[in-house]
């Protein structure tokens, strides 16, 4: 009789050896994809206003099979594009940049609102309270000096905002328009809040009354300085602004006054068709090793409290840093821009 079982024994055997190796393995999904990875093969259109970010692109792709195309645009020509073509972007994210255009664009409903899982790591005055952007790191804002140009002019390197105002800097100075760059807007916007209206505005007309014309993109200072066509340039510091010194007489210095600052955001626009892939990548950059991994490609001060600051940034004294309110910094940012215009002109 038992000799009958064990064709039965055997043929259970199998059955199990072959549902347990199956357990193993991850079942394909739809077009090839995985749960480990499951918008692998989608495609996400990028706004990039964030110098290195293309540098994390491959490993972000790597990790999640999302592809990455993508456009750098300063945040205010983005937000001028916005605009004129009511918000209808064929961009599924908006990656860096000066956060007053992100803030107007959120009022405008261009943006999609989300709240990232990860956000509990990240400083809550980085991000939106309705979730319509996250802050991916703190960009402030400083000097970058050429030291050739200084000597030869018989200059010292400024150290406060006010220094700027000097006579003796008169045609030395680079500063990009608030209009266009978001970090020159979070300068005019933080001095007049530490300020105050009527000191800030007459400090402005002081230190315009130095430069010849405004530059017409963020990156524009530091290529300048660095070429030595001028001696201080007004920017955003970033490792992009440290890298420059390897190879040119520059160096960067922070305001001993006070430092205004913008934290570098990221959003997704509301007129996406890969609403799950954008959330997953704002996840990701979000992440610890996401975060560690954007800190490689342009060292910054990261939003995540858990992310070490890079070496070459630990001069910052965030003491100095202005006491932002950006909502405040949002609203009021067409009423400054046309001040601004009044007082500088065409230049």
């Amino acid at each position: 009789m038992m000799k009958n079982w064990k064709p039965l024994i055997l043929a259970m055997i199998l059955v199990m050896a072959l549902a347990l190796t199956a357990c193993g393995k991850t079942e394909p999904t739809e077009q090839g994809k995985t749960d480990e990875k499951p918008f692998a093969g989608t495609t996400l259109e990028l706004l990039v206003a964030y110098g290195g970010a293309d540098k994390s692109f491959d490993a972000f792709t790597e990790a999640t099979g999302i592809k990455i195309e993508w456009l750098e645009m300063s945040t205010g020509s983005a937000l001028a594009k916005l605009q004129a073509e009511d918000g209808k972007t064929t961009a599924d994210i908006w990656f860096g940049g000066g956060v007053d255009s992100y803030l107007n664009a959120r009022d405008l409903g261009y943006l999609e609102a989300y709240k990232s899982p990860e956000l509990s790591a990240i400083d809550p005055q980085y991000v939106d309270k309705d979730g319509y952007f996250s802050g991916l790191a703190l960009v402030p804002a400083g000097f970058i000096v050429n030291e050739d140009i200084l000597k030869e002019k018989g200059l010292e390197a400024p150290k406060t905002w006010e220094d700027l105002a000097d006579p003796k800097y008169r045609g030395e100075i680079s500063m990009p328009n608030p209009a266009i760059s978001g970090t020159s807007y979070a300068i005019v916007s933080g001095l007049i809040q530490a300020w105050g209206e009527e000191k800030a505005w007459k400090y402005f007309e002081a230190f315009d009354s130095n430069i010849d014309f405004y530059a017409k993109g963020g990156g524009e200072p530091l290529e300048k300085v660095g070429a030595g066509e001028f001696a201080v340039g007004v920017v955003a510091i970033t490792g992009g602004t440290f890298n420059v010194g390897e190879t040119r007489p520059t160096r960067v210095v922070y305001p001993q006054d006070l430092i205004p600052w913008t934290p570098a955001p990221i959003a997704i626009f509301k007129n996406t068709e890969n609403l799950d892939a954008a959330k997953a990548l704002i996840d990701w950059y979000l992440s610890y090793d996401g975060q560690n991994i954007l800190r490689e490609a342009d060292a910054r001060i990261m939003a995540r409290s858990d992310v070490d600051a890079p070496e070459i940034m630990s001069g910052l004294d965030k003491s100095k840093l202005v006491k932002f309110d950006l909502e405040r910094m949002g609203k009021e940012r067409e009423v400054i821009l046309e001040k601004w215009k009044d007082l500088v002109g065409e230049k």
